[in-house]
């Protein structure tokens, strides 16, 4: 029989090279020490605040403060006690942007809220156009934790969008700049640490401004980023001989994305072991999937199917030579990882694989289709692609690493593939489709969604893409609802495994693949993450 032929495609470099190897960041004005005293004496003062808080208004209006700023997960304790409290008391406000500011934050944290509170808001002709702006922007930004069966939030979201447009050249700062953002990408949709660095910026400008709070922020932010630097330093240092010794230069160079990427479901120091462990998950799924896409002929795809199905050493034997030292390294990171986590939960390791096994399964049958150029229905690729995205195997990983935060049952419950990640998962499957076939194809892969989608209802590229971005909307109200849906004890998975689809907007949003293509957007995103500290007035 003959071989099939070897695929071929050209990806572009990275522009990060041993960057972060050799990168010195300037020594700050003060030790590090002494930033983490004066950090831990400002935490002190914070709490102090959730004592003197002396309505429910005052305490919402710190919630938000301290998760907008992004200094929340000191406070996590506070925090429920405060949601607790604010969900208890009575509450009646005629001011539009209290009513929002309250049903975004108890949405957000898994409380329901009926969207009947926007109802008195409206005038005579059923808009919201006689309210002042910045209660129309947190009522845009609340509308878009609407879940299924809310006919009404469509309404305000398509009403106050036209009316921030209209009114978005006339504002002042910070709100035209808040404005601006929003109908870019509303709040419960944004990376959040790009937004914590936007918001630091304008803080000062706002009413009810806590210099305590402003000075913990960028305490904490720029501590934070010495840990992070330190972290990219590491791994891209593994990545580097990773890449040496597995010889593979068909491959994606992307480990400061894959960084980036874990960085926006953990910037959490205390969870460095799940941050690292997904970024380096990311890393070898990109390797395997440009191996299958873009590489391996049909008959070595099946070989890397079949030791990955197996798992064991004695499978290096049935691989082509060039794929043994990957094979190798992929279970030599699974032992490390099982040693890393404490050993009650070693466990948790073999779900991880599991994942990987399933994940190669869908990458081989990909490659089934590609190789027999089998043309899917739109309903069976989506179906399969939803699972080759790699987000339900990276999930796992992630809860996998989240230590006393999730126990066994919340494994278990992940296992099911729940709404929550499918919805995640095309989400991401989606942007994805949307933004390499807007960039033209450029992997040798099966046809995407997009393509499948033109193809079965005889739809121009823009309708076809325009009914595809409604699709997504369904799938956003479903994560929202996984907030109320879900057991509580569920509710910190859920929020990570939301956090991945929010995060997706950052390497495909505008319909471009800032991913693949190392986009500029993206390289500095991480140049204001990592390398560049906020200034700080002492």
């Amino acid at each position: 029989m003959a071989a099939s032929p070897r695929k071929q495609s050209v990806l572009e470099p990275s522009p990060w090279g041993d960057f972060f190897i050799k990168h010195e960041p300037q020594p700050p004005e003060r030790s590090e020490e002494w930033m983490r005293a004066r950090a831990d004496k400002l935490k002190e003062e914070v709490q102090m605040l959730f004592n003197t808080c002396s309505s429910t208004m005052d305490r919402i209006t710190l919630l938000d403060a301290l998760q907008h700023l992004g200094i929340d997960h000191h406070f996590v304790e506070q925090i429920n006690t405060a949601l607790q409290e604010i969900v208890g008391s009575e509450f009646s406000s005629s001011i539009l942007h209290e009513v929002a500011l309250r049903f975004r934050l108890l949405r957000e944290h898994g409380f329901w809220v009926s969207p009947d509170v926007f109802d008195k808001f409206k005038s005579e002709d059923g808009s919201f156009s006689g309210n002042e702006p910045r209660g129309l922007l947190s009522l845009y930004n609340a509308a878009h934790l609407l879940i299924h069966g809310e006919p009404s939030m469509e309404v305000i979201i398509s009403l106050v969008r036209h009316d921030l447009e209209s009114m978005k050249d006339s504002l002042k700062p910070p709100l035209a700049e808040q404005v601006k953002r929003a109908l870019h990408l509303p709040l419960p949709r944004t990376f959040k640490r790009v937004e914590t660095l936007h918001y630091i910026s304008e803080y000062k400008q706002e009413d009810g401004y806590n210099p305590n709070l402003l000075e913990l922020a960028k305490l904490d932010f720029n501590l934070l980023q010495r840990v992070h630097l330190k972290e990219l330093k590491a791994i891209t240092e593994w990545w580097e001989y990773l890449y040496g010794h597995v010889g593979l230069k068909y491959v994606r160079d992307r480990v400061v994305e894959c960084y980036t990427w874990s960085y926006a479901l953990f910037h959490e120091e205390g969870f460095a072991l799940a941050r690292i462990s997904v970024a380096k998950q990311m890393v070898l799924i990109t390797i395997m999937d440009d191996t299958y896409d873009n590489h391996a002929t049909i008959q070595e795809c099946r070989q890397l199917n079949e030791a990955v199905q197996r798992w064991d050493d004695s499978a290096i034997s049935l691989l082509p030579e060039y794929l043994k030292r990957y094979y190798s390294e992929l279970l030599r990171f699974f032992e490390q990882f099982e040693g890393e986590v404490a050993t009650a939960d070693s466990y948790r390791i073999a779900y991880v694989k599991k994942e990987f096994q399933h994940l190669s399964t869908y990458f081989m049958e990909e490659a089934e289709w590609f190789h027999r150029k089998h043309e899917p229905s739109f309903e069976e690729q989506v179906k399969l692609s939803s699972m080759s995205i790699t987000l339900t195997t990276l999930c796992m990983g992630s809860i996998a690493a989240m230590g006393d935060a999730v126990t066994k049952e919340t494994l278990d419950w992940a296992a099911t593939f729940p709404q929550v990640i499918m919805a995640s998962s095309k989400i991401a499957r989606f942007m994805n489709d949307i933004a390499s076939f807007e960039r033209g194809k450029i992997k040798g892969d099966a046809m995407s969604s997009v393509e499948c989608y033109m193809s079965e209802h005889g739809l121009t590229r823009e309708v076809a893409i325009a009914r595809m971005e409604s699709m997504m909307e369904e799938e956003w109200k479903t994560t929202n609802q996984a907030r109320f849906d879900e057991d509580r004890v569920l509710l910190p998975a859920v929020q990570r495994v939301i956090n991945f689809a929010v995060s997706m907007p950052v390497f495909y949003g505008g319909r471009k693949d800032a991913y693949s293509s190392c986009s500029l957007r993206l390289r500095d995103t991480i140049l204001s993450l990592f390398v560049t500290p906020i200034p700080m007035q002492y």
